[in-house]
């Protein structure tokens, strides 16, 4: 078990979008604790509802007049502030915290949530297609996480994340180590779920931070940097 404590690499600017996506996504989960109280069936209604059912596109795309596509597509982007108990959004918004300031601070903060949007796409796109005919609800933020992990490995290859290893150790560990073991792990795991005929590993939609990981390397070369940034930094 490795779980980052927090990196070295400093940030020079107030990241409002990193908390505003963070702050949302616990209101949302506070929301889905009081639909809880009216029992589990009105949670799965709310799940089965924002959440990203696979089969539903299939649906939509063949034209069911119960599917509408924009609407079953806009779960991808609802689907992304859900999430299935206190591990998965502890988890999910530690990990956030710790690598999207820098991403935002490069990217300046209109681009971080075009940025963080987009890989969350990408992540929804990733798994509908490896997973088409899932009736399997989808929920949580990590795919959008993920292409903050794949920028920041790209941007900040060297910096050090503080690592409590086995709930024992502390280690620093440079995060291309990190992040890119992070990375090869989930691949790893999605292909040999692949070769079993599986489509994920415990719940979790190995593929969806595969794609969004992807997307976060791609789309932190084609974004600019922000340029009062790049006026402090040629100072």
């Amino acid at each position: 078990m490795f779980f980052p404590i927090r990196d070295d690499q400093p940030s020079y600017s107030t990241p409002f979008v990193n908390y505003f996506i963070i702050g949302l996504n616990a209101l949302v989960f506070i929301f889905e604790l009081s639909v809880q109280k009216d029992g589990p069936d009105a949670l799965n209604a709310l799940v089965s509802r924002f959440g990203m059912v696979p089969r539903n596109f299939e649906l939509a795309l063949a034209g069911s007049a119960h599917y509408n596509l924009a609407a079953v597509g806009l779960t991808i982007f609802t689907s992304m502030f859900l999430h299935a108990g206190w591990q998965h959004i502890i988890g999910n918004m530690w990990i956030l915290w710790i690598f999207g300031d820098n991403i935002e601070d490069y990217l300046g903060h209109f681009q971080y949530l075009l940025f963080y949007l987009l890989c969350g796409l990408a992540a929804g796109v990733t798994h509908i297609l490896l997973n088409f005919g899932s009736t399997l609800p989808t929920v949580g933020a990590s795919g959008a996480i993920a292409g903050v992990m794949g920028a920041y490995l790209l941007l900040y290859p060297r910096a050090k994340v503080l690592t409590w290893v086995a709930f024992i150790f502390f280690f620093w560990l440079p995060a291309w180590i990190w992040l890119g073991g992070w990375f090869l792990l989930q691949f790893y795991i999605g292909t040999t779920l692949a070769a079993a005929g599986h489509q994920a590993s415990g719940g979790i939609a190995v593929w969806a931070h595969v794609g969004g990981f992807v997307m976060g390397l791609i789309l932190i070369k084609l974004l600019p940097q922000r340029a009062i940034r790049q006026r402090y930094a040629s100072w």
